[in-house]
């Protein structure tokens, strides 16, 4: 079965920049799509960017409007490892970012979900 850890959270201010990684184990890359999600206080879990690997060892992204330019999804598949750079961050970015893997499609479902990594912009 599938197991996802996040990591990379933190404090920083706006305009810093994090680096989140989530680490599988399985085999979760290979034709899956995985992502991440976040939730704000008071807010509802939102789509934050997902990358899929299709057919030709070629990876497609999606990214939520509100982070497009500013967010970047990769992926490493010798490593099991999915990361999130972050950059540009606004104080409406906080949240708690979540990890998600074994979608056939880049916005889901998902099947399996990290513990999630706590995100804080201070303005």
């Amino acid at each position: 079965q599938v197991q996802l850890v996040e990591s990379g959270g933190g404090l920083v201010q706006a305009g810093g920049s994090l680096r989140l990684s989530c680490v599988a184990s399985g085999r979760t890359f290979s034709h899956n799509a995985m992502g991440w999600f976040r939730k704000a206080p008071g807010k509802e879990r939102e789509f934050v960017a997902a990358v899929i690997w299709s057919g030709a060892n070629l990876d497609y992204a999606d990214y939520s409007d509100s982070v497009k330019g500013r967010f970047t999804i990769s992926r490493d598949n010798a490593k099991n490892t999915m990361t999130l750079q972050m950059n540009s961050l606004k104080p409406e970015d906080t949240a708690v970012y979540f990890c998600a893997a074994g979608s056939s499609s880049l916005l889901g479902p998902y099947d399996y979900w990290g513990q999630g990594t706590q995100v804080t912009v201070s303005s």
